[in-house]
């Protein structure tokens, strides 16, 4: 069957794992242990982004590009201990999903800013490692989510045209990053409210709300 639908991208915090609270925590064990403070919001402004974002300009530790991957690496090692210490579940209907996906031989990669040791450990905890075609991660990209390089390496890895693409995202600059790319955005409303993300092209609670045959409306609609 010929489908419009060529390739399902998925971001990772937020839409297949809610990580945000170990993604936190690594941030307040990373700000105790080397004393540096952490301002006001700084995790729901920064999320989405980068370390390497995040770090220089958000917080305001450091420019020194050295000193800026050690913090970085060490926060992602930090929270790696917090997933396993706590534990990690995919968010409702993701599973069904994926496997609706894998039945269609609809490719499904995913596209994120963390750090690609930190997805692998969360696939294994999960059991998806087979789950996904291919993954793209902060380690492959140059330019950062709202920047579109990571959906559109996802696309080329998914061998689609990135306008028969969907962006499954929790995150306004993944949003961005989406559109930018050409793709349609299925929004996903855990990290912000439904209002906060209504320009994406599909907004719901949980990946239990849409069907392939859904996604499939969404390049009909234009």
């Amino acid at each position: 069957m010929n489908r419009a639908l060529q390739a399902a991208i998925f971001d990772w915090d937020g839409v297949v794992i809610d990580s945000s609270q170990h993604h936190e925590e690594s941030w307040e064990r990373l700000a105790k242990e080397t004393g540096l403070t952490l301002p006001p919001d700084h995790f729901k402004k920064g999320f989405g982004m980068k370390n390497e974002v995040i770090i220089p300009k958000l917080l305001q530790w450091t420019d020194e590009p050295k000193a800026i991957r050690e913090l970085s690496l060490r926060k992602e090692a930090l929270y790696r201990e917090v997933v396993v210490d706590w534990g990690i579940e995919a968010l409702p209907g993701v599973k069904e999903l994926l496997q609706a996906l894998i039945e269609a031989g609809i490719p499904r990669v995913i596209g994120s800013s963390t750090h690609r040791e930190n997805i692998s450990t969360a696939l294994s905890l999960l059991g998806f490692q087979d789950a996904f075609t291919a993954i793209t991660t902060a380690e492959d990209v140059s330019h950062g989510k709202p920047d579109p390089e990571v959906f559109l390496k996802c696309a080329e890895k998914a061998g689609a045209d990135p306008k028969s693409c969907v962006v499954f995202e929790d995150a306004l600059v993944g949003i961005e990053a989406g559109h930018r790319a050409g793709m349609k955005v299925v929004a996903v409303a855990t990290t912000n409210d439904s209002e906060r993300i209504s320009h994406a092209d599909r907004t719901v609670h949980r990946l239990t709300e849409i069907d392939i045959d859904q996604l499939e409306r969404l390049f009909s609609n234009g």
